[in-house]
């Protein structure tokens, strides 16, 4: 049965109508999925550091993790950590996840705690500011740009390979002039990834995701955000950071 003028636009309205409140819908789950990325992000750098100042006050745990074999420990046990997580999301609760991550911070705030007795407060603290401007700034862009940044995504990660190299290599050089290199490189590379991992934590999210699957995936953009923080932070802190 044909439809006439008058039917043809209703229906026009009403699915132009639903199609609107989906919009609407996935909006608002994305804007509370992308806050619970946020939140778990800030809650592990707030634990990191505050582990990290809390170990720096304690002499007798810096000489015990700075200058014994535990302090390998200390160092490998996050980068272990990160790949168990990367490798077994799927495969635990939500809430496990969680708790990894927490774990997780902790650790990293055991291994950076070094900073405060490396470099002054008033330079840590200024140059976490620093950071979370800059991170700030980034992550919005990478949020609300329609353009694709796959292409400068896969060339930040090339570069990430080349900067770990150069590092590795520097442990041996011991130079001062590829060491302020690496620092500056690592800024751009991690500043470059957090536009690309922002935008890409944004395109994981699906409305018909349930609460663990949701939950797993806020996880697992948090742990990456976090690693972009704590990167830049660190590399500008070399660069910017006065030494006591």
């Amino acid at each position: 049965m044909a439809l006439g003028p008058d039917n043809k636009f209703t229906l026009r309205t009403a699915q132009m109508t639903g199609a609107q409140a989906r919009d609407a819908d996935i909006d608002v789950g994305l804007r509370a999925y992308m806050l619970k990325v946020y939140n778990y992000m800030c809650i592990g750098l707030g634990l990191t550091g505050g582990v990290a100042f809390a170990a720096s006050t304690s002499p007798d745990l810096m000489a015990a993790i700075y200058g014994t074999p535990l302090q390998w420990v200390v160092m490998l046990a996050p980068l272990g950590i990160v790949f168990f997580l990367s490798a077994r999301i799927n495969h635990m609760k939500a809430s496990t996840a969680q708790t990894v991550f927490w774990v997780y911070s902790g650790l990293m705030g055991l291994a950076i705690s070094y900073i405060f007795l490396a470099y002054t407060g008033a330079s840590v603290t200024r140059v976490f500011f620093i950071t979370a401007g800059a991170f700030a700034g980034l992550s919005l862009y990478g949020y609300t740009t329609k353009r694709d940044l796959s292409a400068m995504g896969t060339f930040m990660v090339m570069g990430l390979i080349g900067l770990i190299i150069a590092s590795v290599v520097n442990i041996f050089l011991q130079s001062s002039a590829m060491h302020f290199v690496i620092s500056v490189l690592g800024v751009l590379i991690f500043a470059g990834l957090t536009a690309w991992d922002t935008q890409k934590i944004k395109g994981m999210y699906s409305a018909s995701d349930g609460h663990e699957i949701g939950e797993k995936k806020a996880v697992m953009g948090a742990l990456t955000l976090y690693l972009d923080f704590l990167n830049m932070f660190l590399f500008l802190l070399r660069l910017f950071g006065n030494r006591n």
